[in-house]
């Protein structure tokens, strides 16, 4: 396939935009070569400014699981366009769709809406630490929360040892109050409780991994976690931003069946518009202003069109639950395809998949977490990316990302998708 009109704005936007992105998974970096601008999308395609075709497994990195432009999203938006885009003032629209999340998804009473993912869990961690009266949070290495600064942080040398900022701009005294975990691994977490008892307010969680490949928790993993938190005062935090509304009509915690006691959503929520948000049960939501001391606030939280665009997309959702096995059914097809030729092809690797995400890990051994997940031949998935992309499969462009499944793939778009692994495999 040819890129010269992509290449051609890649270099005019560098001139402009720091790294010629505005997000910096875009810029090709992992993969080598120049990114692809798209001009459209409809259903399970992506339409580049050089007129090809692309079967994307990205899906705006997750929320397109009906499909791009999928009509009664694109109409809510449009009609609600007309009468106004932002008003800053409360809206009736914003009810009917807290009132619609909080009808699907377990065990949350109140839910709040913000911006994006990294608001959310920016705004859930110092909602617990409001809560709890405590400073410190556990994280995992390998899950991904956004930007916010507590965050950023990197592994210390032992289970005392506080993070250290591993990007430019984070404090050291930001960094103190964040504790890093192995993901998986229980153990590890435990020892961080017992180190730092009755200090810790909230471990937050990707309960399935989607920022290091997708990465399953591990029989107990999840249940563990509740136990800990329980026993020792400390708030349970899930990040569902990927997950939620997309592996079950309730997220994980409907899939796993453990209760979190604050859930963080975005991607599906907003139907491919600019949304995350926040839920919690009402004694921990009622301690966020105006009812409580834990401020928090956005001009554009609740925007009309982000509203109706999730609206939208949640009731279809809603309506058509069978859509969740579809999913799973196409994942799974799609798995054993890949997995079947890639043998074949004498391919080392192993498959990660859990309802509609997936991932290929080119190692043989078991990836369970961030350090088995940098096991992987980078040079292999380099290759795969290119080459699937030149046969018309779009992926994401870095091997630490999770692929996500949309209902507007066809049976045909998978079996091009194996018969392009199978192309690229046999050049290995």
């Amino acid at each position: 396939m040819i890129y010269k009109r992509s290449s051609q704005l890649f270099a005019e936007a560098e001139k402009v935009i720091p790294g010629g992105v505005n997000s910096p998974v875009r810029a090709f970096k992992a993969v080598g070569g120049t990114p692809i601008f798209v001009k459209s999308a409809k259903g399970a395609y992506l339409y580049d400014e050089d007129g090809n075709r692309l079967i994307d497994y990205i899906n705006s990195w997750g929320p397109m699981i009906l499909g791009h432009a999928f009509e009664p999203v694109v109409q809510a938006v449009i009609e609600k366009a007309k009468l106004g885009t932002s008003f800053g003032m409360p809206t009736e629209l914003e009810t009917q769709i807290a009132a619609l999340a909080v009808a699907m998804v377990p065990n949350i009473d109140k839910i709040r809406f913000v911006n994006s993912g990294t608001e959310a869990c920016m705004s859930a961690v110092r909602l617990a630490r409001g809560f709890t009266k405590r400073d410190k949070i556990v994280k995992f290495a390998g899950c991904y929360h956004g930007h916010s600064d507590s965050f950023l942080i990197q592994a210390g040398s032992g289970a005392i040892t506080f993070g250290s900022p591993n990007s430019p701009g984070v404090t050291e005294g930001t960094a103190k109050d964040t504790l890093l975990a192995n993901y998986n691994d229980l153990e590890n977490v435990k020892t961080l409780i017992e180190a730092n008892e009755n200090e810790i307010a909230a471990i937050i969680v990707e309960p399935v991994a989607g920022n290091m490949g997708c990465i399953p928790p591990n029989k107990g993993f999840l249940e563990g976690l509740r136990t800990f938190c329980t026993e020792n005062g400390i708030l349970l935090i899930f990040d569902e931003v990927m997950t939620g509304f997309r592996l079950a009509r309730g997220g994980v915690q409907e899939l796993f069946n453990v209760d979190a006691d604050i859930v963080c959503f975005g991607k599906v929520i907003g139907g491919g518009l600019p949304v995350g948000a926040f839920a919690a049960r009402e004694e921990i939501m009622n301690y966020l202003a105006p009812l409580g001391p834990v401020y928090q606030a956005g001009t554009l939280s609740g925007n009309p069109l982000a509203m109706a665009a999730g609206l939208a997309m949640l009731q279809t959702l809603d309506n058509d639950r069978a859509i969740f096995q579809r999913l799973a059914d196409k994942t799974a097809y799609l798995h054993e395809g890949i997995e079947k030729v890639l043998k074949a092809n004498n391919v080392v690797f192993t498959i990660n998949r859990i309802g509609s995400m997936i991932s290929v890990h080119f190692d043989a051994r078991p990836v369970v977490d961030l350090k088995t997940a940098g096991n992987g031949d980078n040079e292999n998935f380099k290759k795969f990316f290119h080459g699937l992309l030149n046969e018309g499969v779009y992926i994401a462009p870095s091997a630490y990302e999770t692929w996500f499944i949309t209902d507007a793939l066809s049976y045909e778009d998978l079996d091009f998708t194996i018969q392009a692994v199978d192309k690229v495999a046999k050049t290995f």
